[in-house]
């Protein structure tokens, strides 16, 4: 196993990068079987949500695999694993290999592990904690599993991620305060706005965030909604539930005339509203000031909107400073979750090391049944040859024991003659023997100096 993670974020990328590397829905499939056909990767799981496009990888293990003291050797295969990866996404993208090594990050081994729960408890999003990003990974790694592109490697890791997110939800307050990019757009408007609840709002997509977006603004008093949506039936399924109106995309034009406020968040791959169209809008309105927010990557709102004089366009990096009022109360419990995450790793590599003894205990097992079945059917000949029953059982019991004890014995004595105390000390671990068994070979050893 050589898990290995590539990925950009928020931090490390604008949003004009990250909308290049982003992945839609519409081609994750085929990007997926593309990667995994690469003759180096075993399993693979794909990423990609507004803030992030990370591509989780088991790789190969090859010949020239670095041992686990060589620390040098281990940097270098993460260095050329990330080239690898690296070049086939701007391949993919049709992007210079310089653009995203600029701004891309990666991971090796139990690291990738102590990302993947950072990420999926929001310890590594724009907003500290924000509880949707666990949904987006779930999804992310069912259509990897639906694509059969992932193994026991990659699903022990992501369960067990999982596991973490949930302890920390659980046993911290990360989630408690409603610190969201739907919240900040919400809390954004109230700030622009002195009287929300008088104004009306028209909201672009029927996802996640729009429905949180929803939910903010009705709670905060606010009447007046409209969602537009490429599916009527989703946009209404919404609206009905917080008392708006649903309307498809195409009837966006006649809606953005009454709007004073505009959030957008889908997984369009092209902008839905453009500089022209709220130029219209803003002269039948007569200049009244509207507020745009585009939460989406890539774009629904085309950047050339923030040109015009009346309209007020926030991208989803924009609104980072409303979010970071919120985020100062979870700090305390960030801090938690790091302690959660780290016993998380630390479990993870028992629990990996734990598997490395599987094959030496099968081989023993295997060693121990052969035996047992020789000298079983040795007892048996000997009950057909009418011997005793008693002495036929002390027969086998004896035999086993010597059987069993006899290449141990044999090797302990070689470890002994050879000054190697800490085999003595780990067999005595190994079959619990008492404190005695120990203090007697050492003296032992010690007589036999003297001699």
């Amino acid at each position: 196993m050589a898990l290995v993670l590539v990925g950009i974020n928020h931090n490390t990328a604008n949003i004009e990068m990250r909308e290049k590397v982003a992945f839609p829905p519409e081609i994750v499939e085929s990007a997926l079987a593309e990667i995994h056909a690469l003759p180096v990767i075993e399993e693979v799981v794909l990423v990609s949500t507004c803030n992030r496009t990370e591509i989780y990888l088991d790789f190969v293990e090859g010949d020239a695999e670095a041992s686990d003291g060589d620390e040098l050797g281990q940097n270098r295969q993460l260095l050329d694993r990330q080239a690898e990866v690296v070049a086939w996404l701007s391949k993919f993208h049709d992007l210079e290999v310089r653009e995203l090594e600029e701004c891309s990050y990666s991971y090796g081994g139990e690291d990738v592990i102590r990302h993947l729960m950072k990420v999926s408890c929001g310890l590594d999003s724009m907003v500290l904690g924000e509880p949707q990003i666990l949904g987006q990974i779930k999804s992310a790694y069912a259509v990897s599993k639906d694509q059969e592109v992932v193994g026991q490697s990659l699903s022990r890791a992501f369960e067990e991620a999982f596991s973490i997110a949930k302890q920390v939800r659980t046993d911290t307050a990360i989630g408690e305060n409603p610190v969201s990019v739907a919240y900040a757009a919400v809390t954004l408007a109230e700030r622009i706005f002195s009287d929300l609840p008088s104004l009306s709002v028209l909201l672009i997509g029927a996802g996640r965030t729009i429905e949180l977006v929803v939910k903010h603004l009705v709670d905060k008093g606010v009447n007046k909604i409209v969602v537009a949506n490429r599916t009527l039936d989703n946009a209404l399924e919404i609206a009905n539930r917080f008392d708006a109106h649903g309307v498809l995309l195409s009837e966006i034009p006649e809606q953005l005339i009454q709007a004073d406020i505009v959030v957008s968040s889908t997984n369009s791959q092209l902008p839905l509203l453009g500089k022209g169209a709220v130029e219209r809008a803003l002269k039948q309105r007569k200049h009244k000031p509207m507020l745009l927010v585009d939460l989406a990557v890539p774009r629904d709102i085309e950047a050339e909107v923030s040109e015009i004089a009346d309209a007020y366009l926030y991208s989803i990096d924009d609104i980072s400073e409303v979010i970071e009022d919120g985020v100062k109360s979870r700090a305390e419990a960030a801090a938690q979750a790091e302690s959660i995450i780290e016993r998380g790793v630390e479990d993870y590599r028992k629990a990996l090391r734990s598997l490395n003894a599987v094959s030496t205990l099968r081989a023993f097992r295997d060693k121990a049944d052969a035996i047992r079945e020789r000298e079983l059917e040795r007892a048996l000949k000997g009950l057909e040859k009418g011997e005793s029953a008693d002495a036929v059982l002390s027969s086998l019991a004896r035999s086993l024991t010597q059987k069993l004890i006899h290449s141990p014995s044999v090797q302990m004595k070689k470890a002994s003659a050879e000054g190697r105390d800490e085999l003595l000390e780990l067999t005595a671990e190994l079959f619990e023997l008492s404190p005695e068994a120990k203090t007697k070979t050492t003296a032992g050893e010690a007589t036999d100096k003297k001699k």
